[in-house]
């Protein structure tokens, strides 16, 4: 009888405690889909990609899972955690970059659009008609912000909003210096084609000079990357090889502390490198 009660108490115990976590993670993944998700969204929809939330909430999870499935294989429990946490990151990572290289694409297409732009202007053309017609030339992102500015002009926003409009949604700092510099001149009547003639140049020329950068740097970059990638690598062909030498690491307390060591020792050097070859201009 006694044990009997015993074992509903512990049932009881578990089943109430069960409840409690599936509420703390349901709520826990409110709020994650509540605000992770609508800024990945925004992230998204100011590059034109409109995705639905599931699916931007289904993608972050299969990859934390693929992740840490991995970790598990590689390292047992231990690298499943570090790696179930990359993996979670992982996405947001991704949209990053891919902003990165979307704004890279851009300011590439700003240069030749400001040319266009000033001989449009030495026609007799208006800012809002020669964005519009550079638009429908150009190539996407280009093509599509300047669409957008056009549909926004049209429907009523004054040009001056217009421009830092597109200018906060792309995140570009050379479309920034255009915005601010055509609604200067605007209000104080400059000469439009020669400043944007101006500003071509001036981009023009620091493009040359990132890229003469980029190439006295990429040997550097390259060491750090080889160098960086050489420990996992190893422990990965120590792992295959001979496994009795790289399992007990992840055994005892102390192959976990000098696992994360290495991890965060790695991390260190990789942002250090960064550092030093990362000249701005």
């Amino acid at each position: 009888m006694l044990s009997s009660l015993t074992f509903l108490s512990i049932a009881a115990s578990v089943f109430f405690a069960t409840l409690t976590v599936l509420g703390v993670l349901q709520r826990a993944l409110a709020q994650y889909k509540a605000q992770y998700v609508a800024q990945s969204l925004t992230d998204l929809s100011g590059m034109f990609l409109f995705v639905d939330p599931t699916q931007v909430l289904v993608l972050n999870l299969t990859v934390m899972t693929l992740f840490a499935a991995l970790g598990f294989w590689m390292g047992g429990p231990f690298l499943l955690v570090l790696t179930g946490v990359a993996g979670f990151f992982a996405p947001q990572l991704g949209i990053a970059y891919y902003r990165h290289v979307r704004i890279q694409k851009f300011n590439a297409q700003l240069v030749e659009a400001l040319q266009q732009m000033a001989n449009a202007f030495k026609a007799g053309l208006t800012l809002a008609q020669a964005v519009e017609i550079v638009g429908k030339e150009s190539q996407a992102p280009l093509s599509q912000e300047f669409g957008l500015f056009t549909k926004e002009v049209k429907l009523g926003v004054p040009v001056d909003d217009g421009l830092l409009n597109m200018a906060r949604r792309v995140g570009s700092e050379d479309l920034e210096l255009v915005a601010t510099s055509a609604n200067i001149a605007r209000s104080l009547g400059g000469n439009m084609a020669e400043m944007f003639e101006t500003i071509s140049s001036t981009i023009r020329e620091r493009f040359r000079l990132e890229g003469r950068i980029r190439a006295l740097t990429a040997q550097g970059k390259m060491q750090g990357w080889v160098v960086a990638a050489m420990p996992p690598f190893l422990g990965l062909f120590i792992r295959w090889a001979w496994p009795d030498m790289i399992n007990p690491m992840f055994e005892h307390w102390f192959g976990y502390a000098l696992v994360t060591a290495i991890v965060i020792m790695e991390l260190v050097g990789i942002l250090v490198i960064r550092k030093i070859v990362n000249i701005d201009v």
